[in-house]
């Protein structure tokens, strides 16, 4: 069945205050992120992969910060997306927010 609801989703912790959620195909990844850690005084370590990546703020607000680029304040209903390679990070402002974001290739990773 192509659907995966989300209070049946395995729950993934990659870090203390996140929650993670899977589904994917053979070609593309989207992983639900719930953060509960924030408001945060410093963003997260800069970092990179060879994954392009889409990113929705489904909820609540960040600072986006990219290698070259100015930093972003995202809200509700914004978009980001990352080139592969590029270092990137966020900081959240908010007390809780979610991220929906996808990956090409798939992030065996995350797996």
């Amino acid at each position: 069945m192509p659907v995966l609801h989300y209070q049946d989703a395995p729950v993934q912790v990659p870090a203390e205050g996140i929650e993670r959620r899977l589904v994917h195909t053979a070609k593309l990844l989207t992983a639900v992120l719930d953060f509960s850690n924030g408001p945060q005084t410093e963003p997260d370590p800069m970092h990179s992969h060879p994954h392009e990546q889409t990113s929705y703020v489904a909820k609540g607000e960040i600072l986006f910060f990219m290698e070259g680029e100015e930093p972003q304040h995202l809200k509700e209903g914004d978009l980001f997306f990352v080139p592969s390679g590029k270092k990137h990070c966020i900081q959240l402002l908010s007390k809780t927010a979610r991220l929906v974001d996808s990956f090409s290739p798939v992030r065996e990773d995350f797996l």
